[in-house]
């Protein structure tokens, strides 16, 4: 057993010595050691040998088992260095090849004018306020001078989710909720931007959400007089150093007086073109004077103090500036016009 021991060792030695792939290495493994491999056949016999010959045979069965495996393992780890040499010649990069230009954003044309306002504003004291989206019929139009069943509120179709919850149809209730909060005290002087929502068809200037911005302002002796100084210093930083602004008066539940607010065309200055029909003015925004019956509604004295507000769409002063003719480009997300404000 012990020559036919020899002869097996003899033998692998020279097969995997001319050994071409991993393919044909692995059929001698298993022929050679595997369970039913050469060398398991030939130890299969040691049942008939003698007490004596037994550990002999069984280390020269481990030596021929010993160089077998380490011939293998020799040729497995050469065919390996080979395969990753491959890989790295057919996979290397070239890195002195200029690399993919990257597709660099911008900030979308209706953030960019909210940021604006928001900036403009704050730089005369103002600061930011937020809430909720989806608001409470008294926060929407109660506290806003606008009881149940009042024919005001048919100016502001509404998506109703419950009969006391609806999706707000402006950011007038964070000032409710902002003067709720002073408990009275003043100066309240903050800004609310957010998205608004309206069963409004879409078309070329209506979407049923868009985005406002509102103003409010209360302390003592705050007259018409604060608000016009405050619109005209907003508009000809927005517009320009030459813009004039125009008071109409209007009619909003939570104001009194109420105003609507015009500038001079941005396209013609004023003498007159298509886009402001030949008047030489173009509507921006509604406002007025805190009507006495929301300040007391909202913990504050009327016969002490008084105020004003103002709103405004942002989709509308950003059609102005940027003479967008049509509010749904500002959601249908077509990079070729969004490209266009990438240098604003």
């Amino acid at each position: 057993m012990k020559e036919r021991l020899e002869s097996l060792k003899q033998e692998a030695v020279e097969q995997l010595g001319g050994v071409a792939d991993v393919a044909q290495l692995n059929d001698l493994r298993v022929k050679y050691l595997g369970k039913k491999g050469a060398l398991t056949e030939i130890l299969r016999g040691m049942g008939a040998l003698s007490a004596e010959e037994r550990p002999i045979i069984g280390q020269v069965a481990n030596e021929v088992r010993g160089v077998i495996e380490a011939l293998v393992e020799e040729k497995q780890a050469a065919f390996d260095r080979k395969e990753t040499e491959s890989r790295l010649a057919a996979e290397k990069v070239d890195v002195t090849l200029p690399g993919r230009p990257m597709t660099q954003g911008s900030v979308h044309p209706l953030n960019q004018v909210i940021q604006e306002i928001e900036d403009i504003f704050i730089g005369m004291g103002y600061r930011i306020a937020e809430g909720p989206e989806v608001e409470t019929d008294y926060y929407n139009f109660e506290a806003l001078n606008l009881p149940k069943n009042h024919p005001a509120r048919d100016m502001q179709d509404s998506f109703y989710l419950t009969e006391e919850l609806l999706m707000r149809t402006h950011t007038s209730p964070v000032q409710v909720r902002t003067m709720e909060s002073m408990k009275g005290e003043v100066p309240v002087k903050v800004i609310c931007p957010g998205r608004v929502f309206r069963r409004d068809d879409d078309d070329a200037t209506h979407s049923f959400q868009f985005h406002q911005i509102e103003g409010l302002v209360i302390g003592e002796k705050i007259r018409m007089s604060d608000l016009k100084g405050t619109l005209l210093e907003f508009t000809r930083k927005m517009f320009g150093s030459q813009t004039q602004i125009r008071l109409r008066p209007s009619f909003f539940p939570f104001t009194e007086p109420s105003v609507e607010v015009d500038v001079t065309c941005v396209k013609c200055g004023g003498d007159g073109c298509r886009v402001c029909k030949d008047s030489g003015w173009l509507e921006i925004l509604g406002s007025g004077m805190v009507h006495p019956r929301v300040l007391e509604m909202s913990g504050y004295d009327p016969e002490k103090y008084s105020g004003f507000a103002f709103g405004m769409g942002m989709e509308r002063i950003a059609m102005l500036k940027y003479g967008v003719d049509d509010i749904r480009h500002f959601f249908t997300n077509d990079l070729r016009f969004l490209q266009q404000f990438s240098r604003i």
